[in-house]
């Protein structure tokens, strides 16, 4: 009789413990459902309130004949990082400025960084079209009404001689911010250096080795660019480490629960002409960094001052060079005459 007792007692806990996993597993499966579909309203917010169409014809480039077809063609992408903390959102500058190169059939991104210095003719400005710094289109793009991005694209196209098929724009909170959500980003250092932090101008200091960055120290790592260590460590090799370890960070497996949060950080602070097909699409493509090759080309030239500004110089040569690599890469024709609003100063 004992035996049948413990026998039924263990029979009805064995029942409750499997009404308990049942309950706990639906919970989980309701909350990862309610967790997915919260999440895609939210997806879908951001990229509403961060869409920007350039109003373009047939939705492309003037310099392309025909729409590339995400996936199947080499793309161009330029990425913005606009500093506009100090004009409290109006009449930014795009401080950072790189376009980066997507080709499916391989797993390779070209990256190149146009200083924002450099010396060009800016047109479609009205009464403030001409010779100007490269980063000036955005704030007479907003300024005329012409329009900020789409101002800014057409310049840095005239100066590359190369089509700019989707963009990307993030103003500096918006990068602290979503670096600081991610958990911070970590990299090795190659040398020690020093910047300026630009919201309380406190030195902020980096020293050689393994280190885990904030969203201010990020900030300033990828800017520094008038510092003598800029020479061995260069700003365009740190912006490339950068965006590998960015990369890295954000597909890693605790990032899915950041989601909510990174999202309202997008939705706010940053402005694209991707599709959402287009972003999943990259997604898919780039889910993995150690799949990655991310190449750096350079702009050669020096800091010169004229009319008493100081601007940066590209020289002609490296500049012909690199669009030629560029065009080469998007599969271009290469023009015999090399076109380009850069001012060389004779």
């Amino acid at each position: 009789m004992r035996m049948k007792r413990n026998t039924q007692k263990r029979e009805k806990s064995k029942k409750k413990l499997l009404k308990v996993v049942r309950i706990v597993s639906i919970s989980l499966f309701l909350a990862i459902i309610s967790y997915g579909g919260f999440i895609f309203i939210k997806m879908k917010n951001a990229y509403v309130s961060s869409t920007v169409n350039l109003e373009r014809t047939g939705d492309k480039s003037d310099l392309r004949e025909d729409e590339v077809t995400f996936n199947e063609n080499p793309i161009s992408i330029l990425l913005l990082g606009i500093e506009d903390y100090s004009s409290k959102k109006k009449d930014g500058r795009a401080d950072t400025q790189m376009v980066i190169t997507l080709d499916p059939s391989t797993n390779v991104i070209n990256m190149v960084t146009v200083p924002r210095d450099t010396r060009v003719n800016i047109e479609n400005a009205g009464e403030f079209s001409g010779i100007h710094k490269m980063n000036s289109a955005y704030t007479y793009g907003d300024i005329t009404g012409y329009g900020a991005v789409k101002l800014q694209i057409e310049t840095v196209e005239k100066f590359l001689n190369i089509p700019i098929d989707n963009f990307i724009a993030i103003n500096f909170e918006g990068f602290r911010d979503i670096v600081d959500a991610l958990g911070g980003v970590s990299l090795d250092i190659k040398t020690g250096f020093w910047e300026e932090n630009i919201y309380d101008g406190s030195k902020i200091e980096f020293n050689e080795g393994n280190s885990h960055l904030t969203g201010e120290e990020s900030l300033a790592f990828v800017r520094m660019r008038k510092r003598a260590e800029n020479a061995i460590y260069s700003r365009e090799e740190r912006q490339r480490q950068f965006l590998k370890a960015t990369i890295d960070q954000a597909i890693s497996a605790g990032t899915i629960f950041k989601i909510g949060q990174l999202t309202d950080i997008l939705g706010k602070n940053v402005e694209t002409n991707l599709s959402l097909k287009e972003i999943y699409a990259l997604q898919k493509k780039y889910t993995k960094s150690s799949d990655l090759s991310i190449k750096t080309i350079t702009i050669k030239g020096s800091d010169r001052r004229v009319d008493g500004s100081f601007y940066y110089i590209p020289e002609e040569k490296s500049l012909k060079k690199v669009s030629k690599k560029l065009r080469n890469i998007l599969k271009l024709n290469n023009e015999k005459n090399f076109i380009t609003n850069a001012d060389f100063v004779e």
